[in-house]
């Protein structure tokens, strides 16, 4: 549904509620308020992602890529606030299946805009992954730098602690490389 049917349905309910509080059915109008609430609130976030979210967690891939296939334009669909966060989305499911596929999604993700700072985090350190994934060093340890920098609450240091170490091995696997030829 687009989000200017969600916003004509929202207001038509509330202008309901204020009637039928003005008529005295108090019992009918509170429900009618609250469901206005809901339908404003799926105006900023759409039920899709949100369920996809919820199936993510529960590492339920299969279900969430069902729910995000209902999003076929999300240009139209969604809010732009949440272009970024539906592009992380894809790229979070698409590094399961393919992680040197999911790049365009994280790049996408960041330069549509995330707006909480372990987002950020978690899209520069999936780079960080691919890019050591390609063997480029630096590109690495530039996302891992800057992922390091947006985790201020430290929800994501032990994965950039670990991948720290895997790039450390990185060195010597490739100094091993070297030193038989």
């Amino acid at each position: 549904m687009s989000n200017l049917v969600r916003l004509i349905i929202g207001f038509a309910l509330l202008g309901a509620a204020v009637a039928l509080f003005i008529f005295g059915h108090w019992g009918w109008g509170i429900p009618t308020v609250l469901s206005s609430i809901f339908v404003f609130i799926t105006y900023f976030y759409n039920e899709n992602m949100l369920i996809a979210q919820w199936y993510l967690r529960k590492d339920n891939m299969a279900k969430a890529e069902v729910f995000l296939g209902r999003i076929t334009n999300y240009e139209t669909q969604l809010n732009k606030m949440q272009y970024g966060y539906y592009n992380l989305l894809l790229g979070l499911m698409e590094s399961r299946k393919a992680p040197m596929k999911s790049e365009k999604y994280f790049k996408a993700a960041l330069s549509l805009g995330l707006h909480m700072d372990h987002n950020i985090a978690l899209a520069k350190l999936s780079l960080a992954g691919i890019a050591m994934g390609k063997r480029n060093k630096r590109e690495a340890q530039m996302y891992l730098a800057e992922a390091k920098k947006a985790d201020k609450n430290k929800l994501l240091a032990d994965q950039i602690k670990q991948m720290k170490d895997q790039l450390g091995m990185l060195d010597k696997q490739q100094q091993v490389r070297y030193s038989h030829r």
